[in-house]
């Protein structure tokens, strides 16, 4: 029935660039999705909200040469496609000629799709979903005492079919699915009440998390945040919890990407082929790994993904381009249009206790807020959360407290990274320790 489905699916798109030919388009590139899921939410034992998910939508661009229009419908109809390809036309005939405007190049495209195991639907009814919803919640609620309220845990299931085409040739369906589980509890110990939350996500529902565990996970760090304190302004040394590195690995592919370069508004401009890291650091991207999140045969443009290192020895080997941001800087992409895939820090170090004693005194951060980030100079402040360690030993938790740095500087600092690897994400890392950065509180 799948192969049915995504047979129709390919021939409307084919559709729409045979159609965008026949307008005058010298070149036309197309992409439909199809989606459809199940979400549930339940509250204090009550269900919330049942959402049942069904959409689609289909998007066209074409160059008139160097002159670009796009335009975008839910509507699959023959005489939509028409009309649709019709607006793109029309936008693409007013609009000023750009010299990198343009599909990727022939070569690059993807020429091989192997089954990368992304595909594994979850026969979850209503009622299933509901129950494994309130045994979540009262998992979590029935913990401890202190569990004193809660934002509710919810339960989807999703799946999707998006076809890619151009008038290269290129013409490819890829078929995939995702389901977590979630709560998010408050603790309450007289005037102190504290909230955090546990998910579970993947593409096959029987590598989640179990229900119970989701909860007592969700209350336990729920409970631990109870008698936060702020620290008066020091420096120190600072460890990131594996679910916090991620966002330092995010800031610095957001440094190395094509439109930062190409606009001269990162702090790794002209970075390539130098040492950025510590020898140690290994970062590579794996977009053929079997099951994974972020895992593709090939990019949002067609042009075909591959294992490559980002960084080496600690010196920066290659950036991440689409074809435009390639174009720009006279490059070739690197089959990143829509980010990376699977980005890896490999870890050097042990699991979270050995981390801890490594930072030995200093802060462990479990939480980050607002985006104080300036891609231009690399200065980094935001506010955090997480808890004071002395001697490889938590002491207590911390809050209302701003981290502040140079991501240059910090990338250069790094002391270890740990093994224990957060795999529910598209950027794969353990905890990270940095040698020392600057910590403002109130106390």
């Amino acid at each position: 029935m799948q192969i049915e489905r995504i047979t129709g699916l390919k021939n409307t798109v084919q559709q729409l660039l045979d159609e965008a030919k026949a307008q005058g388009a010298t070149a036309a590139e197309a992409g439909l999705s199809v989606d459809d899921g199940l979400s549930v939410t339940a509250r204090l034992g009550v269900v919330e909200t049942i959402e049942h998910h069904c959409s689609q939508g289909l998007g066209v661009t074409v160059f008139f040469g160097q002159r670009k229009g796009a335009a975008s419908t839910t509507d699959l109809s023959p005489a939509s496609i028409k009309e649709t390809v019709s607006a793109a036309c029309s936008i693409a005939r007013y609009t000023s000629e750009d010299d990198c405007a343009g599909l990727p190049d022939a070569d690059l495209l993807a020429t091989e799709f192997p089954d990368l195991d992304l595909y594994h639907p979850w026969a979850l009814s209503s009622e299933k979903a509901i129950e494994l919803a309130i045994e979540c919640e009262e998992a979590a609620r029935n913990y401890h005492a202190h569990i004193t309220n809660s934002e509710g845990a919810s339960v989807s299931t999703h799946q999707g079919i998006s076809v890619l085409g151009n008038s290269l040739g290129f013409l490819q369906a890829r078929i995939g699915s995702r389901h977590s589980l979630s709560c998010s509890v408050l603790a309450q110990l007289g005037d102190d009440m504290q909230r955090d939350y546990w998910y579970s996500v993947a593409r096959n529902a029987e590598q989640l998390e179990t229900a119970r565990e989701v909860g007592i996970k969700a209350a336990e760090r729920t409970l631990r945040r109870l008698g936060g304190r702020s620290l008066s302004p020091r420096q120190c040394p600072v460890l990131f919890s594996a679910e916090m590195a991620s966002s330092l690995l995010n800031s610095f592919v957001g440094a190395i990407s094509g439109g930062s370069l190409y606009r001269k508004s990162t702090f790794l401009l002209d970075a390539l082929n130098t040492q950025i890291f510590p020898e140690f650091i290994h970062i590579h991207e794996q977009p053929h790994l079997l099951g994974a999140l972020g895992s593709a045969a090939y990019d949002g443009e067609g042009v075909a993904t591959r294992h490559r290192d980002l960084v080496r020895d600690g010196i920066l080997q290659a950036y991440v381009l689409s074809t435009y941001s390639a174009k720009k800087l006279g490059l070739k992409s690197t089959g990143n249009a829509g980010g990376v895939r699977n980005l890896t820090l490999t870890p050097n170090a042990g699991d979270f206790e050995s981390m801890l004693q490594k930072l030995g005194t200093g802060l462990f951060v479990t939480e980050l807020m607002g985006q104080g980030v300036k891609m231009m100079t690399g200065d980094y402040s935001r506010g955090a959360a997480g808890f004071w360690i002395e001697n490889g030993v938590i002491q207590y938790p911390v809050e209302e407290i701003t981290i502040a740095g140079n991501l240059k500087e910090m990338f250069k600092n790094i002391v270890a990274v740990g093994n224990d690897v957060d795999y529910r994400g598209n950027v794969r890392t353990g905890s990270i320790l940095i040698e020392q950065l600057s910590i403002a509180g109130d106390d």
